[in-house]
């Protein structure tokens, strides 16, 4: 019997009869609430759990059928080495014996930065795992980290670090009592609202409410998206240029005197800098902005005078604004608007959100300045990481800390990142490649071992360090559904294991590694495993730090605990700045704003007249869950999305095979035609083409979609954050010489 056809059997314990856990779902910062229903340790149904008094309005698909993965038929069960062309099982002693031993060999030899890390996004839905993850780098004094956040949020992260002066700094939108909302490259009808500045669950029904009730919708997307064609107003952008269609709307409100003045007094305002934006739009003319953006004039106006006018007002900047050269001065001046017409720290605007857990002053107690530069471009880190793009010259350039080792850790960067046949091509020359995760995707397939991570549905979770990154003040805990087989093991232990293994200090300091020696011997020597070092001794220490919920509470309350209403006028106190006001005008912003301005708007080359842009797609989440049946039932793919006329010109019709193609490389895939793009613009879905191997029974990958980031060259980044451009790539498009699909 072919394995890779059926069901694996995952040797778990027969629990009788069925029971119900009530959990949240660890996909997407959304993290709704679950009803589980088990029998005899496998997953029956999940339901939203409309007890939870927060979360569940969001539940989609992917939570619906998160079993799928926990059953997956290619599913990794055991550690396993590669010998010759092939993986035979091992034990983890086996496995942690020889990844520490080739480690400290090739530390030895070339230093610490020879060993690195990449970590996906299911990894950042674990804290234990990032955690542990981290006390393992620290241990052996590796800067070589590398994560998925340099792909999409870095943005937020640079912005958030010079005008709030810490990278967690996330201020949050009072959705239930603002009556406009500017949504600039969002689509929270689809992404439910959830961004790493701050999650709303069920924002847009709520949005929508206040629409009811008067509120206006204004969204800039050059897509006509699901959250468009529900707008008020829908100001189709050119893309990349948002960042000229805010500056507008800002020397309109200082130009006409619409500034909150309180807010923006030059001596106890709340902010700083407003003087050097007034410089800066002194300098702008309105009609060279509007024609960059491709936004009239008389709209910008308009949009300035209702947006400063309003009673209350939220201004949103995501993902779409992020993907381009010029994304952390989008972010920034999207921030900047919401300053300078005090809608920060007041209903209807933005808001800090503490959480039961102080994250900001953990962070500045716990975190170790990142000051290292990369070795082969001398870049600076942002948010404790180098860029994602960055790495393939790390591993193939020689030098002493050449990285010749890597950890992936639930992340699939070959697809995820630019020019991934170029990372393929590295990963392929190092040392020692160990995938940590589910199932054997892309990125792994020249592991040298492959370690069986766990699911959310076989482990528990409590969001501590992410509590301020919620809408209101809610916690609960996420309970274990399920076993895991009995090969795998989380992934915050083997970090454990494999540090106290190498000999080094966990987290860095020294007799951590005798304490969780001890407290394992005493586990054992009274049977009582409660009493090993793990992370809800961790979990336990935050939740009495932040003297808000009780540990008690917590465990008590299975559909989660609403502790306390929405906080306002904590804002300034909780600033990191060493003024305590926000900074409106880093000197670094000011600069790469005058030095586009200075820059004619970038014109299409001939040979590649289309900007190749992505949109959300409800069921898909980034690099893995696209190969899950029940998500996508009879359209596993993606497709190149065409505006009809465009489409005409090129004489291509629905569901003709298309090549799309750029300077760095080419793919082909069917033609939708749709209004959704405007001009000029072909969208592909992000996160397709990454194959599924099968180590265990040898059958064919599969594979579904393809790889748009193939399309993108690595050396197109956003200065500031080190975003690489992935809306950015100028490509072409042709009708395939393979005839129609």
């Amino acid at each position: 019997m072919d394995r890779s056809t059926t069901r694996p059997d995952l040797g778990l314990s027969n629990v009788s009869g069925a029971r119900t856990v009530h959990t949240f779902c660890r996909y997407c910062l959304a993290g709704c609430g679950v009803e589980v229903t088990v029998r005899d340790n496998r997953v029956q149904r999940i339901a939203p759990d409309k007890a939870n008094p927060y979360t569940w309005h969001d539940f989609c698909a992917k939570g619906r059928t998160a079993n799928e993965v926990v059953e997956h038929p290619r599913r990794i069960l055991t550690p396993m080495k590669r010998v010759g062309d092939d993986y035979v099982e091992a034990t983890w002693d086996e496995a942690i014996a020889d990844i520490a031993a080739r480690m400290t060999k090739l530390i030895a030899e070339e230093g610490p930065d020879t060993v690195g890390v990449y970590w996906g996004n299911p990894a950042g839905f674990s804290i234990p795992n990032v955690v542990f993850q981290n006390g393992w780098l620290d241990a052996i004094g590796t800067m070589s980290r590398y994560y998925v956040g340099s792909v999409d949020q870095n943005a937020m992260h640079v912005v958030a670090t010079a005008m709030y002066g810490s990278q967690l700094f996330a201020p949050i939108g009072d959705i239930d009592n603002s009556d406009y909302f500017l949504l600039l490259g969002a689509n929270p009808a689809v992404s439910a609202w959830g961004w790493a500045d701050g999650t709303v669950p069920d924002g847009w029904r709520r949005c929508l409410e206040r629409q009811r009730a008067g509120a206006r919708i204004v969204v800039v997307d050059p897509v006509r998206t699901e959250t468009a064609r529900k707008a008020d107003d829908h100001l189709r952008v050119r893309p990349g240029q948002d960042w000229a269609l805010l500056l507008g709307l800002i020397k309109v409100v200082l130009d006409e005197g619409l500034e909150h003045r309180g807010d923006c007094d030059p001596t106890t305002g709340l902010a700083t800098g407003v003087d050097d934006l007034r410089g800066l739009v002194r300098e702008v003319d309105l009609d060279d902005l509007a024609a960059r953006c491709e936004v009239a004039r008389a709209d910008i106006e308009r949009i300035a005078r209702e947006f400063a006018n309003a009673r209350t007002a939220m201004a949103i900047t995501r993902t779409g604004v992020a993907h381009h050269e010029t994304g952390t001065i989008g972010e920034w001046l999207g921030h900047v608007l919401n300053v300078i017409t005090g809608r920060m720290d007041r209903p209807g605007g933005r808001r800090y959100q503490r959480g039961y857990v102080d994250s900001l002053r953990i962070w500045d107690v716990m975190a170790k300045p990142m000051t290292h530069r990369s070795r082969v471009q001398g870049r600076p880190m942002v948010a404790g990481h180098h860029g994602l793009d960055e790495l393939p010259d790390e591993i193939t350039t020689p030098g002493r800390g050449r990285v010749r080792a890597l950890v992936i850790n639930a992340g699939n960067p070959v697809v995820s990142g630019p020019d991934g046949a170029k990372l393929d091509a590295a990963l392929a020359q190092l040392d020692l490649l160990v995938a940590v995760d589910l199932v054997q995707r892309e990125s792994h397939r020249h592991a040298h071992w492959l370690l069986p991570g766990v699911h959310w549905l076989e482990r528990d979770d409590l969001f501590s360090l992410t509590s301020g990154l919620q809408d209101g003040s809610f916690v609960q805990y996420g309970r274990k559904v399920v076993e895991p087989p009995p090969g795998a093991r989380e992934e915050w232990r083997f970090y454990c294991d494999l540090t106290l293994a190498m000999g080094r200090p966990l987290f860095g300091y020294r007799g951590v590694n005798t304490a969780v020696r001890t407290s394992r011997w005493l586990a054992r020597w009274t049977g009582r495993p409660g009493l090993a070092f793990s992370p809800r001794w961790i979990d336990r220490l935050l939740v009495a730090s932040g003297r808000t919920v009780k540990w008690r509470d917590v465990m008590r309350s299975r559909h989660g605990l609403v502790y306390g209403e929405r906080q306002f006028g904590r804002l300034r106190e909780a600033l990191k700045t060493p003024d305590r006001r926000i900074h409106a005008a880093p000197s670094e912003f000011l600069d790469r704003t005058r030095e586009l301005l200075r820059t004619p708007a970038p014109a299409p080359p001939p040979q590649y007249p289309f900007l190749l842009g992505n949109r959300r797609h409800r069921h898909s989440m980034n690099s893995f869950l696209n190969d899950l049946p029940g998500l996508h039932r009879g359209c596993r793919h993606n497709a190149a999305v065409l505006n009809p006329e465009d489409a005409a010109e090129l004489e291509i019709a629905e569901g003709d095979l298309v090549r799309v193609f750029s300077a760095v490389g080419e793919i082909e895939l069917p033609a939708t035609i749709s209004d959704e793009p405007r001009r000029g613009l072909v969208l592909v879905d992000h996160g397709w083409g990454s194959r599924v191997f099968d180590p265990r029974g040898g059958a064919p990958a599969q594979s579904y979609g393809v790889n748009r980031n193939l399309l993108v060259d690595a050396s197109r980044l956003d200065p500031l954050s080190q975003t690489p451009a992935l809306s950015s790539a100028w490509v072409g498009v042709a009708k395939s010489a393979r005839s129609s699909v």
